[in-house]
């Protein structure tokens, strides 16, 4: 079975490697009639596209623009930096894996059976934040006042930014996506509670919270995520419980998976299983990857998007309380 640990330790680039793994697994899905794998490889292809033919990325991040100079007017007092990034490799392949292990072993949990193939490769193709933009908000303590909850005002901010970021970004040519789940917030008014991904109101097992809503772009005709949340919020997810306990979890997580399906029951899951488990135990010191480089797992110098992604906005943008010259 191929894995992405197999491609990281000849001083290749990540485009190289990108080639190197898609084409290879293609040719394996082919001969071995593993219709999975095929799918995997094509989620591949999109990130090379992506990253070879960038142009657009440009045009498509002046238009994020737009809406920060709509908020720098509306809320001056407030503070607010925009991040644009393409999704790295390892974190893509981790999340194709981890998908697969997820749906079939729900499906199996509820059914009693395991999902067919074609269910199971549309867990690949939901996947739409290869391009992501970042809304991070905070309310300087100076704007508090005496016995004001600073956490409940940002947190009405945001959801009135939520609720303009839909129409805003449609005029400018992108179109938001049904979010595709079943659980809606009853916090964002009620025509774009279809389009969110609510983890406020509805935190995930590991404490996340963040607001994420996907367009299609029709100029560069490619998906986009935005994620919105306020300082505390990053934090938790960035350095918080969110990010050290929840690899954690995630492990035990998985480990009751693999209890749950025993080996051979499925090939897909064994395959998937197998592949994310080696991502976790990746010693990224060890990884001879060009521009990349690690002393451990925590010290990392990424100049190639291998594990933190690609920037796309090379700066932050800061509001009109930072910054009196927009």
């Amino acid at each position: 079975m191929l894995t992405l640990n197999d491609y990281l330790y000849n001083g290749d680039t990540v485009v190289k490697i990108l080639h190197s793994y898609s084409q290879d697994l293609k040719a394996s899905a082919i001969e071995n009639n593993n219709g999975i794998d095929l799918a995997h490889s094509n989620c591949l292809l999109l990130m090379i596209d992506l990253l070879e033919h960038n142009d657009f990325l440009t045009t498509q991040s002046q238009k994020i623009r737009e809406f920060y100079k709509f908020m720098a007017e509306k809320y001056p007092f407030l503070v607010f930096t925009f991040k644009g990034r393409i999704k790295s490799l390892i974190r893509l392949e981790e999340k194709i894996n981890g998908n697969i292990v997820e749906f079939i072993y729900d499906y199996h949990r509820e059914h009693g059976v395991y999902p067919p193939e074609a269910e199971i490769k549309d867990q690949i193709s939901r996947i739409k934040d290869l391009i992501a933009y970042r809304i991070v908000v905070s309310l300087p303590r100076c704007h508090v006042n005496p016995g004001e909850d600073k956490q409940e005002r940002e947190k009405g901010y945001l959801y009135e930014i939520a609720n303009a970021l839909p129409d805003f970004l449609e005029e400018r040519g992108f179109q938001p996506e049904l979010s595709g789940i079943e659980t809606v917030s009853q916090t964002i008014e009620e025509p774009y509670r279809q389009y969110y991904r609510d983890y406020i109101e509805n935190p995930n097992n590991f404490g996340y919270r963040s607001l994420h809503i996907s367009f299609f772009d029709n100029t560069s005709r490619s998906n986009i995520e935005v994620q919105i949340r306020t300082k505390e919020m990053d934090d938790n997810a960035e350095i918080g419980p969110a990010n050290h306990l929840g690899y954690e979890k995630r492990q035990e997580s998985e480990r009751a998976r693999r209890e749950e399906i025993p080996h051979g029951e499925n090939p897909y899951f064994d395959d998937a299983y197998e592949r994310g488990m080696k991502l976790q135990e990746l010693d990224l010191s060890k990884v001879d990857v060009n521009m990349f480089g690690a002393v451990d797992n925590n010290l990392v110098n990424d100049g190639c998007g291998l594990y933190r992604g690609r920037l796309i906005l090379p700066y932050e943008h800061l509001s009109r309380f930072q910054n009196d010259l927009i």
